[in-house]
């Protein structure tokens, strides 16, 4: 079995995002960039699918400018057999994302592709609901467990609910939750052997994709700050702020 995990290249979860002082868009300079967490999930996901004996190769993949190799080289490092890199200077969206990522399943054919719901940069939670609607692929998405059997893949998801249990053909589209493992490290040995693993390169414009823009970004401003807290010395007086000052009940 293939395995096909696309990967997202975005701000360190650690660091704090700025923004531009004309507010056009998120500040990138000497900001630390990393693989986006649930890639990270999807990634060892798909490594422990290999290790089981269940896939037999592990393909990653990212779109974007030379520099997410940098993100790339990690999955390799972590375990993944291959990387793609679908090179482009051109800002994404997550439709444009969907049709390249369709192309290259056309392409590699893989029986299961793997990847994040959300990526922490722009929240939108849509590749994944796109690429399986592209493709005509079964999906199953906020999956906190994967069993594979045979041609089959029972993915539990993470509903408001509580937990739904979807049975999906082969081939299939599954997006990962936080809660489906937990990434390992990869060890500096395998750091060194990620080096000579294969990294294939194409260019964007090379799938035949419309990547012209549909969604135009007007401005980008940091939320708004909360103002401080008071204390109460009594309920009475809790209750008459709640009326008189926040007018929150009656």
């Amino acid at each position: 079995m293939k395995v096909l995990v696309p990967i997202k290249r975005v701000i360190d979860y650690n660091v704090k995002a700025r923004v531009k002082p004309d507010n056009s868009d998120v500040d990138l300079t000497n900001v630390k960039m990393a693989m986006n967490p649930f890639c990270e999930i999807a990634v060892e996901e798909a490594i422990r699918l290999k290790e089981a004996g269940t896939a037999n190769e592990v393909i990653a993949v990212s779109i974007g400018d030379k520099a997410c190799q940098e993100q790339l080289r990690t999955a390799l490092a972590l375990g993944a057999d291959k990387a793609i890199h679908i090179e482009t200077d051109i800002k994404l969206e997550s439709l444009h994302v969907a049709k390249l990522l369709a192309k290259l399943v056309e392409q590699e054919q893989p029986e299961l592709v793997i990847l994040g719901k959300q990526s922490i940069d722009s929240d939108n939670n849509q590749t994944g609901q796109m690429l399986a609607a592209l493709t005509g692929r079964s999906q199953g998405t906020f999956a906190s467990k994967v069993v594979l059997e045979g041609n089959k893949a029972q993915v539990t998801r993470e509903v408001d609910g509580g937990l739904q249990t979807v049975s999906l053909s082969l081939p299939a589209i599954v997006t990962t939750d936080l809660r489906l493992n937990e990434p390992r490290y990869a060890s500096l040995p395998n750091i060194m052997k990620a080096k000579r693993k294969p990294l294939d390169v194409m260019a964007a414009d090379s799938l035949g994709v419309d990547l012209a823009p549909r969604v135009e970004l007007l401005q980008v401003e940091e939320p708004a700050k909360r103002e401080a807290g008071m204390i109460v010395e009594s309920v009475e007086q809790l209750v008459t702020k709640l009326k008189t000052e926040a007018k929150v009940i009656s």
